[in-house]
């Protein structure tokens, strides 16, 4: 069964557990069978490859490994910071997302 996530591909992330903690980027790839997104530039893994007709040489390739989607917080496009994921309505009745942020307290 397929769940509904909080990240979709294109979003800016920051990862906030893990050996890539603090790091931020763009998401590539989501499976939301598995709960897991894959983000460019981050999780990079060594994949030795056979050479074949199309790689003749073979060799070690660097690819992105997948990051489970709870270590994830979405980034706000417009001030750049992570928050929370909350969902409204538009005027159209369409449910849109937007980002949680923490506001300062007044002193």
């Amino acid at each position: 069964m397929q769940k509904k996530t909080h990240i979709k591909k294109g979003d800016m992330v920051k990862v906030l557990a893990g050996v890539e903690r603090s790091k931020e980027g763009r998401v590539l790839e989501v499976d939301r069978v598995r709960m897991r997104a894959i983000v460019e530039g981050l999780n990079i893994n060594k994949k030795h490859s056979k050479p074949t007709t199309a790689t003749p040489q073979g060799g070690i390739v660097d690819k992105e490994g997948a990051i489970h989607i709870s270590n994830l917080m979405l980034i706000d496009a417009k001030t750049g910071t992570p928050g929370r994921v909350g969902r409204k309505a538009n005027k159209e009745g369409v449910l849109e997302r937007y980002v949680k942020t923490k506001k300062k307290a007044a002193k």
